[in-house]
């Protein structure tokens, strides 16, 4: 995935969130956008995946470009017209749910935590877990075969089991993973790259782990 020139502006107070960003991901980046909270970071995420969920309250030009990419998201809440779905209703609706044997099924299950039973579950989207739900929505991502997952704050109410089977099932993902966070644990295990939306709205790209980001900010500090 490619971004040139992208400038982001709020359209009810014409805010700036950015000006002339520019990233090109490569195959296997495993990164995450990290910055002060209100800066953007979800905004840009999700334009990313998709301009036009920000055109209500964004303005933006630039240019995106996609390869063979087959993009998954992962919002910070599930959607609306997600919740009412049984989890067998928010599987069956992907084609590729009915390509799957038993044993493909079973090893994405094993993957999560989960139960093959799981994906057969007749409960409301809403009544799960908020850990159960980043699993569900990660696994359908997957069955679907998105090869770049664009995950908004994943580990935001996931109790210790979910973090562990979330951390182990983006470890070992051949496909490129894009996210923010503010959880500094997660950060630390998952990405490889880091990109820190500054104050002012400017970009520092580290092609490094968190802990030797964290090092070169010391060091330009000190």
């Amino acid at each position: 995935m490619q971004i040139k020139k992208l400038t982001l502006t709020h359209k009810k107070d014409l805010r700036v969130i950015l000006e002339d960003f520019q990233l090109v991901l490569n195959d296997g980046d495993k990164a995450v956008i990290i910055g002060e909270e209100g800066n953007g970071k979800s905004t840009l995420l999700k334009w990313m995946y998709d301009p036009a969920l920000t055109e209500d309250y964004i303005e933006s030009t630039g240019e995106r470009i996609i390869g063979k990419e087959r993009l998954g998201y992962l919002p910070q809440e599930l959607p609306e017209a997600e919740k009412t779905k049984t989890v067998y209703e928010y599987f069956y609706e992907k084609e590729k749910f009915w390509d799957q044997t038993p044993k493909d099924l079973a090893v994405l299950a094993r993957k999560f935590g989960l139960t093959e039973e799981f994906f057969y579950r007749d409960q409301q989207m809403s009544e799960l877990s908020g850990g159960e739900k980043v699993r569900v929505m990660l696994s359908r991502m997957m069955l679907s075969g998105a090869n770049f997952l664009m995950l908004d704050q994943p580990t935001n109410h996931l109790d210790l089991e979910s973090i562990t089977a979330v951390n182990n099932a983006l470890i070992n993902f051949p496909g490129n993973v894009l996210f923010t966070s503010q959880d500094h644990q997660f950060i630390t295990t998952i990405a490889d790259r880091i990109i820190e939306i500054k104050p002012d709205g400017t970009i520092a790209d580290y092609y490094c782990g968190y802990e030797d980001y964290l090092e070169k900010i010391r060091a330009q500090e000190g």
